[in-house]
């Protein structure tokens, strides 16, 4: 290695500056990029997997700087904690959660997932598995969308939701469950879902209750809380002059509000607060006129609904059970 030349006389005492040779200033200008890009793969590889900038470094460390291999190796990782620490967690209570609630067209999902505290229920990580559950059943489903003459409603305890995959290529959702435990620390469970797709002669009206605020926009397509209403309606050409959309809410609101137990028909008594049948009940939104004087005017008939409550004994009733079967 060459020296350090000093060049110029000395003036006034002052210090003579070294010149540093060439090859000592590539070398230094090499260490800093190396530096630089050392560090813009740790920033990449822990803004895109969420894992702490110790592990991201640890992993690039152990594969040479190989982003792919330090990602598939710290998932690896994460998901042996998640399932270590799902196995420690798993006789904790879960009565928090949240319902989260996706319509696409002509089909909706409404899913439960439960935690342990709200504080966890307000964590983007556990909204997005909230969205997981909800885009594995709606994939789980697609293909029985089409071509429908009436429509469909199907149920999925936990331990068929927990089987269904979150994409075409995409992991168990009881994976990512592991992996969100992991993340959180607190307990969780993939507690229920329903389904349902209807012809074009029917519409799917929805309502979430205590609905949260989503800063996230890849949570856009989801609505989040503690209640959740699919209301399955019939519609005429009367009621192409209705707003579908606000009905469909307003019907939603009603059975999150009023917790009917079936739909009823147009003939029954009207009833009291104590009323059970949907179309009997007093309106939610207006109670001197019963649910079904509300909607026929309008051109609508109510054929089913499907309600959930966060945290509510989610035992299937066998009336719900024997439509299934039957395919309704």
């Amino acid at each position: 290695m060459q020296r350090a030349v000093l060049r110029g006389p000395l003036r006034g005492g002052a210090r003579p500056w070294p010149v540093v040779s060439q090859q000592l200033v590539c070398l230094f200008h090499a260490g800093l990029r190396a530096l630089a890009a050392d560090k813009e793969l740790l920033v990449t590889l822990r803004k895109k997997t969420g894992y702490s900038f110790l592990n991201c470094k640890k992993a690039l460390e152990k594969f040479r700087g190989n982003p792919k291999q330090a990602e598939a190796w710290l998932h690896e990782q994460a998901q042996k904690e998640g399932w270590s620490k799902a196995s420690k967690l798993q006789d904790r209570k879960t009565k928090e959660g949240l319902i989260g609630l996706l319509q696409e067209g002509n089909t909706a999902v409404m899913v439960e997932v439960n935690c342990e505290t709200d504080f966890v229920a307000r964590n983007v990580k556990f909204q997005q598995l909230v969205q997981q559950a909800a885009t594995g059943t709606m994939f789980h489903h697609q293909g029985v969308k089409n071509q429908l003459t009436t429509y469909v409603k199907h149920f999925l305890k936990a331990a068929e939701l927990s089987q269904l995959r979150t994409g075409p290529a995409g992991s168990l959702l009881s994976d990512q469950l592991a992996l969100a435990i992991g993340k959180l620390g607190e307990n969780m469970a993939l507690k229920r879902a329903a389904w349902v797709a209807v012809p074009a002669n029917y519409y799917i009206g929805s309502y979430v209750h205590g609905a949260l605020p989503v800063d996230n926009p890849a949570l856009a397509n989801m609505a989040l809380g503690k209640y959740g209403a699919l209301v399955i309606c019939q519609a005429s050409e009367q009621s192409a002059k209705s707003n579908l959309a606000d009905l469909g809410r307003r019907l939603g609101q009603h059975v999150v509000g009023m917790a009917p137990l079936s739909v009823g028909s147009l003939e029954d008594e009207p009833g009291g607060d104590t009323e059970t049948k949907m179309l009997a009940q007093p309106f939610l939104l207006d109670p001197s006129v019963t649910l079904g004087q509300y909607v026929q005017p309008q051109g609508v008939a109510v054929v089913d609904f499907v309600r959930f409550e966060c945290g509510e004994d989610t035992e299937v009733p066998e009336v719900e059970l024997m439509q299934q079967r039957e395919g309704h």
